[in-house]
C-alpha cells in the first residue's frame, strides 16, 4: 500500500504468493553492456521459506506512484540469504540478475567458424535458453572466418566480441520478462521521457524531474590508427584512420596508434578504427546528475528542459544509473516512520553519441592470450593423407576444443613455418594427417595460430631407434597412397659416416653447369637393369690402374670416325669363334719385328730375314675361294630419358607495379578457379586412382638396405591400401559439393538473399560452371542456374525415400527480421512455397523456437542424401526447390497437449531434447 509520497515498491518471487514478501529497501545497478545487479532488502512473515523456491527462480520488482505502474525489473535470483528474525517480520536479502548472468557461470573454450557474431552471439545465448533477444543493427558486420572463445566465460566472451564489433547491449522490460537487445548506433535507442531541471521549488506531484544535473568535458585522444598485416597482400599496409568530432576544446594531436588492429581487410578495418575511437571517446562529452524519475534505464534517451544552462536542454541518453529505494514501514514495529523515497543517479552522454565499451574495461574485458606454444593435431577428410590449400595451410584439432570432430571443418587453414620461403624458392614439408606439431599464436592471439615445429610422440615414432641411433640425422619421407619412403640420412659416428640416399621409386638429377664427383676410394654401382648414358659432347677417361669389363653377351661399339687405340705393351685379343676384320678400302698390319699369320700347322711369317711360308701344301693360283666372316652385326645404343624439367618462376613485374597492385588489394592476374575439394570414397571403392607417375629415367635404382624394422601388429608391416578409380557424374558432385558447404550461397541467392558475389563467382570457376570471369549478370544467372539444376539433377537420382510420415525442420520465427515468414507460418491453411533446398530431419532437434512437424504423402520429393552427402551418416532428407507446403496447425507451447504432442515424435540418440526453446509445434503437408 502507497503511503503519502504515492510511491509503492512490490516483489514477486517465484510461484510465490505475491504477499510473501515485502520490500524494505532496494539498489538497483544497471548499465550498457553490462548485467544488472537488483539488491533487495525484504521482509516475510515466514521464518523458514523454502531456499529451492526462491534460489534461480524468476523475480520481478515493481515501482508504483499512485497507484501507475512507474518501472519494472524482471530477473533471476542469483543469491538468497535470510537475516535476522523479528517478533512478527523476518528479512532476507535477494540477489537478482538478469537471465544473461547465468553466461558468466560457465567458462568455455571453442572455435567458431565463417559465421557472423550475431550468429555467434545468438549460439551463446540459445544455449543457455535465453530465447527473448533481438539484433537492432545498422552496420555491416562480417563474417568472421575464425573466432576462438579462449578461457573465457561465455559473458566475457560476449562482452568482448560486442565491444571488438562495435555493439552494445541492453534490457527491456515486460511482464515476466526482460529482453535483451543488441545495436551498434545511437539511432537503435528509444525515446524516453521529458524531464524538467527541479530548483528545489517543484514537488512531485508535477512530474519527474532532475534535481542536479552536471556537465564535463574530458581530453581524450584526437583520432585513431590501426595497423595490421595480411599474408595475401603483404606489401599492403592494411592502415586505417578515424578523426574524433567535437575537438573545438582540445588539441588535435593526440593519436592512438595500435598494431594489430586485428583486422584482415579493408572494411573492416574502418569499422575498427570508428569502434576504437568511439570507445576511447565515450566519456569525452558526458554528464550526471540525480533525479526521482523511475523510468530512465540505459538504452532509453530523455530530454532535459528548463535548466538554466540552455546548451543543456537538449536530448541525453543513460549509459549508467543507480536507483535506491527505502520503505520503512515494511519492517512494521521495526522500521521507522519515514516516508516511502526513491531516487536515482545517472551517468549520461548526448544522445546522438554512439557509446561504445572501451576494450580493457569491466564491461568489455582484454582477449585472453595465450601462454605459450601448444601441442597440437594435424587432421583433414576422411580417405586423406595430406590435406592443405594453395598456400601449404593445413588444418588441426586443438586439444582443448571439446566440439572439434578431427576432420577438415575443425579449425581453419593454419600457416606452416618452413625453414627457408621466398619468392619461388624454400623449403616446403607440409604437415600430415595425425603428425603432431608445435603451434605459437602471433601477438599470442587465439584467433591467429601458426604451425613453428613439429614433434613426435609415442604412436609418431622416430624413424630410427633411440638413443641406439642418436648419431644419425635423418629426413625420411612417407610415400603417399601406397607403401615405401624416401630417405636423406647422415651417418656421424666416428669411423662409420654415411651419407645415405634411399628413393622409393626414381632419382631425378638436373644440373645446370658442371657436376664433379672426387671419391678418394672405392665406388661401387650395381645397377638391376639397365644403364642408359648419352654425352652430347666429349667423354674422357683416365684409369691409372687396371680397367677389367666382363661383358656376358654382346658388346657393340659404333665410332662414326676414327678407332684409334695405343698400347703400351701388347694387345692380346682371343676369340672362342671368329675374328672377322673388314675395311671399305684397305686394312694395314704393320709389325715392327715379325707379323704372322697361323692356322693350324701351316703360317706365313714376315720379319726383317724374309717372307717364310709353311704347309702342308702351297698353292698359288691354283682355284678354290676366300674364307668370308660373320660380318658387322653390332646394334645402336637406346637413348637415355629425359629429366623432368622444372617449369620457370612466371615473370614477375617490376617491383613498383607489385606494389601497386598490393596496395589497391587488386589481383596482378585474374584469379585462378580454386581447385575443387577431394572427393572422399564411396563405400563400396576407394578415392580415385593417384595421378600417373611424372616422366623418368630409364633405369632403376640401386637397392638400399632395408629400414630398420618399426615396432607393429602382425608382421610389422602397414597394411597396403587399395585404390579404384571411381566415376562421380557432375550431377552427383554438384549434390555432394553442396551438402558440404555449398548449400548457404545457393539457398541465399535463390532466396533473394544477400551472399558474397566473389565467392560465388569462385565457386562457379572450382566447378567448371564459368570458363572466365562473367561480362553480365545474365551469365553469372545462367551459371547458378546451371549449378541449381545439377543438384537438382543429383538429388532426383536418389531412391525414394523408405515409408516415412513425417520430417522435421527447427525454426527461428521470433528473430525480428523473420516476422513476415512468422506471419506465414503461424497462418492455418496459408501455402508457402520454399524458393531454395529444404533441408529436414526424420529426428526432432531443439535448436529454436519452433519446430515444423512436416506430413509427407506419397510420391513427395524429398530424398535422404546417405552415402551421396559429404558428411556420411547424416540422416538428412532434403527437398528440391519449389516445394509447397500447407500450414495445417499450429499449437503452442501454453496449449494443453503440446507437452503429449511432442512425446509423440522421435528422437535420435545424440539430439538434445532442451524444450524450454520451443514455444511452437506447426504441423505443415507438402503439396
Amino acid at each position: 500500500m502507497a503511503d503519502s509520497t504515492g510511491l509503492q515498491f512490490t516483489v514477486k518471487v517465484g510461484a510465490l504468493p505475491e504477499s510473501t514478501f515485502v520490500v524494505a529497501e532496494f539498489a538497483l545497478d544497471e548499465g550498457l553492456n553490462r548485467p544488472f545487479n537488483l539488491r533487495l532488502e525484504l521482509a516475510s512473515a515466514q521464518p523458514d521459506l523454502d531456499f529451492g523456491a526462491v534460489l534461480d527462480q524468476p523475480c520481478e520488482l515493481l515501482v508504483w506512484y499512485n497507484g501507475e505502474l512507474q518501472r519494472r525489473v524482471c530477473g533471476v535470483v542469483s543469491d538468497f540469504a535470510q537475516g535476522d528474525s523479528g517478533f512478527r517480520r523476518t528479512r532476507y536479502q535477494l540477489l537478482v540478475q538478469p537471465a544473461l548472468w547465468r553466461l558468466s557461470l560457465r567458462q568455455n573454450s571453442r572455435i567458431f567458424q565463417a559465421q557472423k557474431p550475431d550468429e555467434i552471439l545468438s549460439i551463446l545465448l540459445q544455449e543457455h535458453g535465453i530465447t527473448d533477444y533481438a539484433f537492432a543493427l545498422k552496420n555491416e558486420h562480417a563474417k568472421r572466418e575464425y573466432c576462438v572463445q579462449y578461457r573465457e566465460t561465455d559473458l566475457d566472451f560476449v562482452n568482448r566480441l560486442a565491444a571488438e564489433e562495435g555493439m552494445f547491449y541492453f534490457h527491456e522490460f515486460e511482464a515476466g520478462k526482460h529482453r535483451i537487445v543488441f545495436a551498434d548506433d545511437a539511432a537503435a535507442l528509444t525515446a524516453g521521457p521529458e524531464l524538467f531541471f527541479n530548483l528545489g521549488n517543484r514537488s512531485l506531484e508535477q512530474g519527474p524531474y532532475v534535481r542536479q544535473f552536471h556537465y564535463r568535458e574530458a581530453v581524450r585522444p584526437s583520432d585513431v590508427e590501426l595497423k595490421d598485416y595480411s599474408f595475401k597482400t603483404p606489401a599492403y599496409g592494411l592502415s586505417r584512420k578515424k578523426v574524433g568530432v567535437e575537438l573545438t576544446h582540445q588539441r588535435d594531436t593526440y593519436q592512438h596508434f595500435d598494431f594489430p588492429g586485428r583486422y584482415k581487410e579493408d572494411p573492416t578495418g574502418k569499422a575498427f578504427a570508428q569502434h576504437r575511437l568511439d570507445a576511447l571517446r565515450n566519456d569525452a562529452v558526458a554528464g550526471s546528475g540525480k533525479s526521482n524519475s523511475a523510468a530512465l534505464l540505459p538504452g532509453q534517451t530523455f530530454s532535459l528542459t528548463e535548466h538554466p544552462n540552455g546548451s543543456l536542454n537538449t536530448d541525453w541518453q543513460v549509459v549508467h544509473i543507480r536507483h535506491t529505494g527505502l520503505q520503512p514501514q515494511a519492517l512494521e514495529e521495526e522500521g521507522g516512520s519515514g516516508p516511502t523515497v526513491y531516487h536515482n543517479e545517472f551517468s549520461v552522454v548526448k544522445a546522438s553519441t554512439t557509446w561504445r565499451a572501451r576494450i580493457g574495461s569491466p564491461e568489455a574485458p582484454h582477449k585472453p592470450m595465450v601462454d605459450g606454444p601448444q601441442i597440437v593435431t594435424v587432421v583433414g577428410p576422411d580417405g586423406e593423407e595430406i590435406y592443405c590449400d594453395e598456400h601449404g595451410r593445413v588444418k588441426l584439432q586443438f586439444p582443448w576444443d571439446r566440439y572439434g570432430s578431427s576432420n577438415d571443418q575443425s579449425s581453419c587453414w593454419v600457416r606452416v613455418s618452413q625453414g627457408w620461403a621466398g619468392g619461388q624458392y624454400g623449403m616446403m614439408a607440409i604437415p600430415r594427417i595425425g603428425h603432431e606439431v608445435i603451434v605459437s599464436f602471433l601477438e599470442g592471439d587465439p584467433d591467429q595460430p601458426i604451425i613453428t615445429g613439429r614433434t613426435f610422440h609415442a604412436t609418431n615414432r622416430p624413424p630410427y631407434e633411440l638413443p641406439a641411433n642418436k648419431t644419425r640425422t635423418v629426413l625420411r619421407t612417407e610415400t603417399h597412397q601406397g607403401e615405401g619412403f624416401n630417405e636423406l640420412r647422415f651417418e656421424d659416428q666416428a669411423g662409420k659416416e654415411e651419407i645415405y640416399i634411399h628413393g622409393q621409386k626414381d632419382l631425378n638429377v638436373l644440373i645446370e653447369n658442371d657436376a664433379a664427383w672426387h671419391i678418394k676410394h672405392d665406388e661401387h654401382r650395381d645397377i638391376d637393369n639397365e644403364r642408359v648414358t648419352r654425352i652430347k659432347a666429349n667423354d674422357h677417361l683416365t684409369v691409372e690402374g687396371e680397367k677389367r669389363d666382363q661383358i656376358k653377351a654382346d658388346y657393340s661399339l659404333t665410332v662414326d670416325a676414327s678407332l684409334h687405340q695405343k698400347l703400351g705393351q701388347s694387345l692380346l685379343m682371343e676369340a672362342g669363334s671368329e675374328v672377322h676384320h673388314k675395311a671399305g678400302m684397305k686394312i694395314v698390319m704393320e709389325a715392327g719385328a715379325e707379323l704372322t699369320l697361323k692356322v693350324g700347322g701351316s703360317f706365313v711369317k714376315l720379319d726383317a730375314s724374309g717372307v717364310t711360308l709353311s704347309g702342308g701344301s702351297i698353292k698359288m693360283n691354283s682355284g678354290g675361294s676366300p674364307g668370308s666372316g660373320s660380318g658387322w652385326g653390332g646394334k645402336a645404343p637406346i637413348q637415355p630419358g629425359n629429366v623432368e624439367v622444372p617449369t620457370p618462376p612466371p615473370a614477375t613485374l617490376p617491383a613498383p607495379a607489385i606494389h601497386k597492385s598490393m596496395e589497391s588489394m587488386a589481383p596482378l592476374a585474374k584469379p585462378c578457379p580454386a581447385a575443387p575439394p577431394p572427393v572422399p570414397p564411396p563405400p563400396a571403392g576407394g578415392p580415385p586412382a593417384p595421378p600417373p607417375a611424372p616422366p623418368q629415367l630409364a633405369g632403376g635404382p640401386m637397392m638400399p638396405p632395408p629400414p630398420p624394422p618399426v615396432a607393429a601388429t602382425g608382421e610389422g608391416k602397414k597394411s597396403a591400401k587399395k585404390w579404384a578409380t571411381v566415376e562421380i557424374s557432375k550431377a552427383d558432385e554438384a549434390l555432394r559439393y553442396y551438402s558440404a558447404q555449398g548449400y548457404t550461397l545457393l539457398n541465399n541467392y535463390l532466396r533473394d538473399r544477400p551472399y558474397k558475389q566473389r565467392e560465388a563467382i569462385d565457386t562457379l570457376l572450382s566447378r567448371s560452371y564459368l570458363n572466365d570471369e562473367p561480362t553480365s549478370a545474365s551469365e553469372f544467372d545462367q551459371a547458378m542456374k546451371a549449378y541449381v539444376a545439377d543438384v537438382e539433377a543429383g538429388l532426383a537420382k536418389l531412391p525414394a525415400s523408405p515409408d516415412l510420415d513425417f520430417v522435421y525442420r527447427g525454426l527461428a520465427l521470433d528473430k525480428p527480421e523473420l516476422a513476415a515468414l512468422k506471419d506465414q507460418f503461424t497462418g492455418v491453411g496459408n501455402i508457402i512455397v520454399e524458393p531454395g533446398f529444404m533441408s529436414t530431419s526424420p529426428d526432432k532437434a531443439w535448436v529454436n523456437d519452433t519446430l515444423l512437424r512436416i506430413r509427407l504423402p506419397a510420391g513427395h520429393g524429398g530424398r535422404l542424401l546417405g552415402e551421396a552427402a559429404h558428411f556420411k551418416g547424416e540422416a538428412e532428407m532434403l527437398f528440391p526447390t519449389q516445394t509447397r507446403l500447407r500450414v495445417d496447425r499450429v499449437v503452442s507451447s501454453m496449449s494443453g497437449d503440446f507437452d503429449s504432442l511432442l512425446n509423440t515424435i522421435p528422437t535420435s540418440d545424440n539430439a538434445s531434447d532442451n524444450r524450454s526453446r520451443i514455444k511452437r509445434l506447426i504441423e505443415v503437408s507438402v503439396l
